[in-house]
């Protein structure tokens, strides 16, 4: 485990070599950092990550993105995200796997109100519909090691809420 400054990540390009598998689920929210801040760390030190890591020879990326992404988007969570993903398969590793989860359901220790009311609310909705629109945060772990283990022949594959659910219990 190496501890990086994101300000000056590129001083940091050691860490991220002789690794095949790059995973990335880094992100803040724009109530904690700003509109600024929340590009640079959602966009920004994503996309230089994935760059210092298939510098590094990462084969394989993948990378927690959000249901809805699209760089087109006038929403600016979701353009950052669609950014963010374009950038990132840019960058050109042999296999990029993007999870597009819905709302997802976890316990945090930082207090965001409107988080825990949609958390509630998608909760409750799970036990009717399980794959609609959230998914644990256990389930996206265990499914993006399930990506690795069993890659898809697809360059590029985008995991959708529903996906993330059926590859989590594998």
């Amino acid at each position: 485990q190496a501890v990086v400054d994101f300000e000056q990540l590129g001083e940091h390009a050691a860490a991220f070599q002789g690794h095949d598998v790059g995973f990335c689920c880094l992100g803040t929210t724009r109530a904690k950092a700003g509109a600024d801040g929340f590009v640079r760390v959602d966009r920004d030190y994503v996309a230089q990550a994935a760059e210092l890591a298939r510098a590094g020879g990462c084969k394989h990326f993948v990378l927690q993105s959000s249901r809805g992404a699209n760089a087109r988007s006038h929403f600016l969570y979701l353009r950052v995200k669609g950014e963010v993903e374009n950038l990132v398969q840019a960058v050109g590793f042999d296999h990029c796997t993007i999870f597009r989860p819905g709302v997802l359901l976890c316990k945090r220790q930082e207090s965001r109100p409107m988080e825990w009311i949609a958390q509630q609310f998608f909760g409750a909705v799970a036990w009717v519909f399980p794959t609609a629109n959230s998914v644990p945060v256990e389930t996206v772990a265990r499914a993006m090691v399930a990506c690795v283990l069993q890659p898809g022949e697809k360059k590029v594959e985008v995991l959708e809420n529903r996906a993330i659910h059926e590859l989590g219990k594998a």
